[in-house]
């Protein structure tokens, strides 16, 4: 009896050893190979932009109000005034410029009253000679003096009047250079600017304000830019490619925007630029970058409002394929040169080398090596090899 207990006890612990030593299959989780829409694409950074942006900029130069306007407030064309543009007060004169305006002033007074002698004397000359010349008419006619002499007595007469009005002229010229030069002195802003008071700029278009450039009441010169404005319903997109990436890519090309904060919006390529510049990436290298401009397809905004300037995320198709057979990228690997996945057949992996298509981040084209209906391993780990048996899920 003790001999048939012993002889049980080992018997069960050699079952059990060999129970804990028999090779277990390992769980993976496996996928079937079908048919999906492939579509190949060109990623980059991008930027939105409204297509058509008017600089504001000053005609004149003056002194430029306080601009009441802010970025996203509304303007309409030709009859909103972003800008007023009023005269300059005139400059500080020092004491040595004063004095010599003041000179000046003298100066000018003194012509007025040298102006103002000389019409006297013109005056007084043209009344006598008018005199003389009704006497001499009168005497003309009676023949008491030569016909000689009444010509004179006209020619003299004329001569005067023309002395009057010259000096009446002179009198008003000293007059104004007189004003011209108390003007000098003046310090008065109020009064250098009467007259007109301001030059108001309007708004060249509808639209919204996308940047005030000068908002703070200073002198401006012509140029001087004030406002940025234009229709926020106009965007297109631009994105600087790679220029082995932008020789893929032609006009009429679709694409999808994203990262924007919005959902996706649907794009298509307007214009690939013909020539490449050479811009520095972050990470210090020189890149030939091509500049593509892309518009919005109708129908495309949703949620939050894109907006000028924003940062976005292009993907553009340069390749699609419809219904096609593909593989996970997830279930690929290298043996050697060649691609291959595990297949799991009656809970087996067997290693199979596969020929690719085209390929995106998520699917890759089956060209030969697999069929449909067929079940690869996503992500096989170091526990799976040729030969090994698996639990597949799902």
């Amino acid at each position: 009896m003790r001999w048939l207990l012993a002889f049980v006890v080992a018997g069960a612990l050699v079952a059990g050893l060999a129970w804990a030593l028999w090779p277990k299959p390992v769980p993976v989780e496996a996928v079937a190979i079908g048919r999906h829409d492939v579509d190949i694409t060109i990623d980059d950074e991008g930027k939105s932009r409204v297509r058509d942006v008017f600089a504001v900029s000053a005609p004149i130069a003056g002194a430029l109000a306080r601009i009441n306007l802010h970025a996203g407030d509304a303007v309409t064309g030709k009859s909103s005034v972003v800008a007023s543009i009023r005269p300059v007060a005139p400059p500080l004169l020092d004491k040595r410029s004063r004095r010599i305006a003041e000179t000046a002033v003298d100066a000018a007074k003194a012509s007025v009253d040298l102006a103002t002698a000389q019409l006297r004397q013109s005056e007084a000359q043209a009344s006598f000679l008018k005199a003389e010349l009704d006497r001499a008419e009168n005497l003309v006619h009676r023949g008491a003096i030569a016909e000689r002499a009444y010509d004179k007595a006209v020619l003299d007469s004329a001569v005067a009047g023309s002395d009057l009005e010259r000096a009446k002229a002179n009198l008003a010229v000293q007059q104004q250079q007189l004003e011209s030069a108390e003007a000098v002195l003046s310090q008065d802003a109020a009064e250098a600017g009467n007259g007109a008071c301001c030059v108001d700029v309007v708004a060249p278009v509808s639209g919204e304000v996308l940047r005030v450039m000068t908002e703070s009441e200073q002198v401006v010169q012509p140029g001087t830019p004030l406002v940025e404005i234009g229709d926020t319903r106009d965007i297109e997109i631009t994105a600087d490619l790679l220029s082995r990436d932008a020789v893929r890519v032609a006009p009429g090309a679709k694409a999808r925007i994203d990262g924007w904060g919005g959902g996706p919006l649907m794009a298509e390529v307007v214009s690939v630029s013909p020539a490449a510049a050479t811009k520095v990436s972050a990470l210090g290298i020189e890149e030939q970058r091509v500049s593509v401009t892309l518009k919005l397809l109708n129908g495309s905004s949703s949620g939050p409002r894109l907006g000028h300037g924003f940062r976005v995320l292009v993907h553009i198709v340069v390749w699609h394929g419809g219904k096609l057979l593909t593989v996970p990228v997830g279930a690929l690997f290298r043996t050697g040169p060649d691609w291959t996945v595990y297949v799991v057949k009656d809970g087996v992996a067997q290693l199979k080398p596969v020929t690719l298509g085209e390929r995106n981040d998520e699917w890759a084209v089956v060209a030969s090596g697999l069929e449909e209906g067929e079940r690869v391993i996503l992500h096989p780990g170091d526990t799976v090899a040729n030969g090994t048996q698996v639990t597949a899920t799902p």
